[in-house]
This record gives C-alpha cells, sequence and structure tokens, in this order.
C-alpha cells in the first residue's frame, strides 16, 4: 500500500511545528526576537542578568542547587530541580519556560518570570 500526503496535510504539520517554536531565542549574549536583540545576557560566574538598554529587568542568582529570580531586586521566585516556585507553591515547569525562550534554564526562566509580572 502506497501512502500520500496532501499538501493541506503538510502545510498542517508545518504549521504546528511553527507555533510551537520559542518566541525568544539566545544567540551568544543576546536574546533575539524575530532576528532583532531585545534583551543583553550578563553572566557573573553562575549568575545571570538580563538587561534591556542597559537597565536591569531580571536576575538569576546561584544559591545552593538552585537559582533565585529577582526582578526589580526582589526574589519573586525560585528555581529547583526543573520547576520553578513562587513561595513554597509550584508555579511552572523549565519546560513551560522554555515554550517562551529558546534559552538556558535559567535565562529561559527569568524571561518566564519577567513575563509573568509584566516586566517583558
Amino acid at each position: 500500500m502506497k501512502i500520500r500526503s496532501s499538501p493541506l496535510a503538510v502545510l498542517c504539520v508545518l504549521g504546528a511545528t511553527h507555533a510551537a517554536a520559542a518566541d525568544y531565542k539566545c544567540t551568544g549574549n543576546r536574546v533575539e526576537k524575530a532576528g532583532v536583540t531585545q534583551y543583553t545576557v550578563r553572566r557573573s560566574g553562575m549568575d545571570v542578568a538580563i538587561d534591556k538598554g542597559g537597565d536591569p529587568r531580571g536576575r538569576a542568582v546561584r544559591r545552593g542547587n538552585g537559582y533565585d529570580i529577582e526582578v526589580n531586586g526582589m526574589r519573586v521566585a525560585t528555581l529547583e530541580n526543573g520547576v520553578i516556585y513562587r513561595g513554597a507553591s509550584r508555579w511552572a515547569s523549565v519546560a513551560e519556560a522554555q515554550r517562551l525562550s529558546d534559552c538556558p534554564d535559567p535565562i529561559a526562566v527569568t524571561l518566564w518570570v519577567l513575563g509573568q509580572t509584566g516586566g517583558l
């Protein structure tokens, strides 16, 4: 039996793949959206800071085995074992954060938290 695919089926698969792509992508020390730099990433040891136009937006500060995610100098969330916590409650996962940005864990989570708190 020969299987044939229709052009519509191919377009549906391509459309689903494109829709699942992350909005932001890390390229070196830049976070881009549609190929345009939106944020700059600065690293200091294991800590990560995300700036826009020279203004700090968020930070991931290494604490033990995880990270504290800070916005405006205040801890908003923590990242531990692939889970984002707000206070003691599970907020999201790294996988959910990486749907927004194709970036390493601490950067993706910081961008996601910024998005949730109106900082993007």
